[in-house]
């Protein structure tokens, strides 16, 4: 077993990653951290927990400490911190020797820092050795994307991969889920549609680029694409909806770009990795299909889904698609990434 520890862990985010990693077969929770006006109490005590599952993951007796290296140092570190405190707080992890998992946009796009999707760019986690290099020890900081462009680059990837991706307009209903908790008042998301979102169209268009870009000696290498993002906030719970279209070199067919999503086999998958779904696009051909209340709690939340794969008569192809915002886009997802790092030897 290998100990780790979970920055914020009172968040709804942070109660995400205690859900998965109780059951976990090789990560042990040793510490839980919390903001100074939590730090010393139990965790049951500081947390309302607020999912469905086991109620505080059988680590209610816990007590929170502070976020800091020097009271809760494991090898392996999930922060569930705002991006705020991030700043400080996760590189005093990283250069105390941990190698650090995070869901913040504090380093997302630092030349160094890896913008890690299991599936789509596992190569990328070589920017460790660099930061390694700098920190003269272990340590080191790998970011999940941002949720929304993280169901987005899944179905991008395989279509990248085989054909090439030139231009991309995405379209995001989201869940109230990801805006954390209470979230959204209920007067503004009830019967309404909320036509923005801080900072996401922003977040989308930049950290696609990254995670389909190319690897060299020191940095990535962003792919060249157009990325356009809409983001609107919906009264759904959980799961993100993206309405997409995208052109792709040599003009693919429909079959074609069905048959590259439905196909792809990447690297957790073949490792059979922990976290990792079968499949990690689920192709779905009813024409009303999928939709968050059927679909996106399948396989843990970690597959996302795809469905009415059509032309699309400006950009080439159109689809739709769903994947969920706090397993697949935030804790799940860097759980996987830890997986991942594991089984190349990097931790």
């Amino acid at each position: 077993m290998i100990d780790v520890t979970v920055l914020g862990a009172t968040g709804m985010v942070g109660q995400r990653f205690v859900e998965r990693l109780s059951t976990h077969p090789f990560f042990r929770i040793a510490h839980l951290t919390a903001s100074d006006r939590s730090a010393g109490k139990h965790y049951a005590e500081a947390t309302p927990w607020r999912l469905h599952s086991t109620p505080y993951g059988g680590c209610g007796d816990m007590k929170l400490k502070p976020s800091d290296p020097r009271d809760a140092f494991s090898p392996i570190v999930f922060s569930a911190l705002d991006t705020a405190p991030a700043r400080e707080i996760e590189p005093a992890f990283a250069q105390a020797g941990a190698v650090l998992f995070s869901n913040a946009s504090a380093f997302r796009m630092a030349e160094d820092v890896p913008l890690l999707i299991a599936e789509v760019n596992p190569d990328h986690l070589r920017l460790l050795e660099i930061q390694r290099k700098k920190n003269g020890n272990g340590g080191g900081i790998v970011c999940n994307a941002n949720c929304t462009a993280t169901v987005l680059a899944m179905a991008l990837a395989p279509l990248h991969e085989r054909f090439g991706v030139e231009a991309v307009v995405m379209t995001s209903m989201q869940a109230v889920s990801g805006a954390g908790f209470p979230g959204v008042a209920s007067l503004d998301i009830v019967g309404n549609v909320l036509p923005y979102i801080s900072s996401e169209e922003e977040k989308v268009q930049a950290e696609i680029p990254k995670m389909l870009g190319a690897l060299n000696s020191v940095s990535i290498q962003p792919a060249i694409m157009a990325v356009s993002a809409l983001c609107h906030r919906v009264p759904v719970i959980d799961g993100h909806t993206e309405a997409v279209s995208v052109k792709l070199k040599g003009n693919p067919t429909a079959e074609q770009v069905t048959r590259a999503m439905s196909e792809w086999t990447p690297e957790p998958q073949r490792l059979r990795l922990h976290s990792a779904p079968e499949r990690p696009i689920r192709v779905h051909f009813e024409e009303n299909r999928p939709q968050p209340r059927l679909d996106v709690e399948q396989d843990g939340g970690m597959s996302v889904h795809v469905g009415r794969i059509r032309p699309c008569p400006i950009m080439g192809i159109k689809f739709t698609l769903l994947g969920h915002n706090t397993h697949r886009g935030a804790a799940g997802g860097s759980v996987l990434n830890a997986e991942l790092a594991h089984a190349k030897g990097m931790i």
